[in-house]
């Protein structure tokens, strides 16, 4: 990890912000590309906000979002070369490098399927696009150290959200571009649940969809992925165990701040949509988003939906965790958020310690 933050990060930095400067005399549609009314789904993390973005971005002629490996290449220019490469790749190598790829992406990235379904062409959340100036929680992930580095509470930091979202701003310009300019940007970012007040100051004719589901369920769902991605980069319990104990306070804070934030901006586009009529009636939870949002649905998406929703209905998970794992006590969250538990009217939690749950 030293040698990449000593020697690699520097140069990978010096070559994205060279081409960020090139994007400007190559693509002089970005001087004028406008971001308008982009659209935004936050929410606690496991609560559904893949599922949503994944059904609304099946849009795609309304919508523009990020492809995970996207965000890899910031640049507009650097995208335009490794798509230029995929063409050759097809036409001059019979889909060669194309091939290797997808091998390379299910070694990656399919044994952790079961948690979270990852793949190079799969949407992902913006803020891994913000990784190359370190404004990404992937460094949380691939480092513990969030006593030292924060990338959650961006909307209690002044200096920081200006820059931050300056740099969200462009990045976001240059997907749209990339799209073919038209389009609206479609963004899933659970971490984006403390930047609200920034993206509405940033976006202030943004749309905001805040998932919601039972805490019990999805705070020790969050919890247990970060812990077995840290694991896996082979960091130890103790390295790990400080910033295991932040990330439980921030999942409180992930209900609380949707909830604070957008009551003093009601003339925000914005609705509250429960996890489990999402799972039960996705159709129909797409439907609602749509009217919530002014937006106008198409024949096709509606058709495609009808199609889809007996599939995401029979889904069942096999991700395992427990809320004994973490030290979270069932009756401290239903103390912390007995609000939202009366309003969504979720199961008083009772769980022990050591019961299971499938996710």
């Amino acid at each position: 990890m030293l040698v990449r933050l000593i020697l690699w990060i520097p140069l990978r930095t010096l070559l994205h912000s060279a081409c960020f400067v090139l994007d400007y005399l190559f693509f002089p549609r970005l001087w004028t590309q406008r971001v308008e009314r982009p659209v935004f789904i936050v929410g606690h993390a496991r609560s559904g906000t893949t599922l949503v973005h994944r059904l609304m971005g099946a849009d795609g002629e309304t919508f523009s979002y990020f492809l995970y490996w996207e965000m890899f290449f910031p640049s507009l220019l650097q995208k335009k070369v490794v798509r230029g490469a995929g063409w050759l790749d097809a036409r001059l190598l019979g889909g060669c490098l194309n091939r290797k790829l997808k091998a390379w992406d299910e070694k990656t990235f399919g044994p952790y399927r079961h948690m979270h379904y990852m793949s190079l062409w799969n949407p992902e959340e913006d803020c891994f696009a913000m990784a190359a100036a370190f404004v990404s929680q992937q460094w949380s992930l691939d480092i513990p150290m969030m006593d030292v580095v924060d990338f959650f509470h961006l909307d209690s930091m002044p200096v920081k959200r200006r820059r931050w979202m300056h740099h969200y701003r462009e990045l976001v310009k240059r997907q749209l571009l990339l799209n073919g300019g038209g389009k609206t940007h479609l963004s899933k970012n659970p971490v984006m649940s403390g930047w609200l007040d920034a993206l509405i100051e940033t976006f202030p004719d943004a749309r905001i969809v805040v998932m919601m589901r039972d805490p019990a369920e999805c705070m020790p769902s969050c919890l247990k992925l970060v812990q077995v991605t840290w694991k896996g980069k082979g960091w130890q319990p103790d390295d790990y165990a400080l910033s295991l104990e932040l990330l439980t306070e921030i999942s409180f804070e992930h209900f609380e701040n949707p909830r604070q934030v957008l009551s003093r901006h009601e003339q925000t586009p914005q609705i509250v949509v429960d996890y489990r009529k999402l799972t039960t009636a996705p159709r129909e939870t797409v439907h609602s988003i749509y009217e919530a949002l002014n937006l106008d649905m198409s024949e096709r998406l509606d058709s495609w939906l009808l199609a889809q929703a007996e599939r995401e209905k029979k889904h069942q998970g096999k991700f395992e965790y427990s809320l004994g794992e973490f030290f979270l006590r069932s009756d401290d969250i239903y103390a912390r958020l007995k609000v939202f538990y009366e309003q969504y009217q979720w199961p008083i939690p009772n769980t022990q310690q050591g019961d299971h749950v499938n996710d």
